[in-house]
């Protein structure tokens, strides 16, 4: 049985999926992932299960943060994959969710949105995610955190800082998806951004990534979720 799953026109591409009870579990071709992906599920993948994980879910953002020292909690796992997408954290969703963590916070979809993928494929896609982990580890408690802002004045990431309108269409289709769908829906948006639109240029030097600043904001709208 096959579906077309939803990653954009850009792939275009129909992926089959099998099903255990309700799960589904997505597989998709290796060639459509970098090498540094390979290596991060490997590692993921061996790493010891243990209880009551804070999993931090997304792409070089998150990727990027020394989570369990920022918050002196050892609990805190990064899961984070720079370059990640939508579909290569649907990929590998199985690996968190079979570790039945105590909390996900997600971060995905700026990587998206460069590649060309609609903002409307960029959420179907976070929705599975979240059924996923619903239906495979339903104490889990579930996170999605806005796509951060970007900033298009340091000339780097131009297929990323072109897409302001997008980001923001995304997030307010997160906010409203919250509400049907049993997540707690986190904006972290709104304490990135300066007056013109775009992200502080005190939070970054690339106008995608954040310096040490820019983490200690985003964790300032999260630590009382994460905690």
């Amino acid at each position: 049985m096959k579906i077309k799953f939803a990653i954009g026109c850009v792939f275009g591409l129909f992926f089959a999926f099998m099903a255990q009870a309700q799960q589904v579990k997505y597989r998709f071709p290796d060639s459509l992932f970098s090498t540094y992906y390979h290596q991060r599920v490997a590692l993921f993948k061996v790493l010891p299960k243990t209880s009551k994980d804070i999993i931090m879910l997304g792409n070089s953002i998150t990727d990027g943060g020394e989570w369990a020292e920022m918050f002196q909690n050892s609990h805190i796992k990064n899961r984070g994959i720079s370059g990640d997408i939508s579909a290569g954290v649907l990929n590998r969703i199985d690996e968190v969710a079979e570790r039945k963590p105590a909390k996900v916070f997600l971060l995905i979809g700026t990587n998206d949105l460069a590649r060309g993928i609609s903002p409307d494929s960029v959420v179907k896609n976070i929705r599975q995610i979240v059924t996923i982990l619903h239906e495979t580890s339903p104490k889990t408690q579930i996170f999605v955190q806005s796509i951060f802002p970007v900033n298009e004045s340091f000339k780097k990431f131009g297929g990323h800082t072109s897409k302001k309108p997008e980001i923001i269409q995304v997030n307010q289709s997160l906010k409203n998806l919250s509400n049907s769908l049993s997540f707690v829906y986190l904006d972290v948006y709104t304490s990135l951004v300066d007056e013109t639109g775009r992200m502080n240029p005190k939070f970054t030097n690339d106008g995608l990534h954040l310096l040490g600043e820019g983490y200690l904001a985003w964790k300032k709208v999260i630590e009382e979720y994460l905690n």
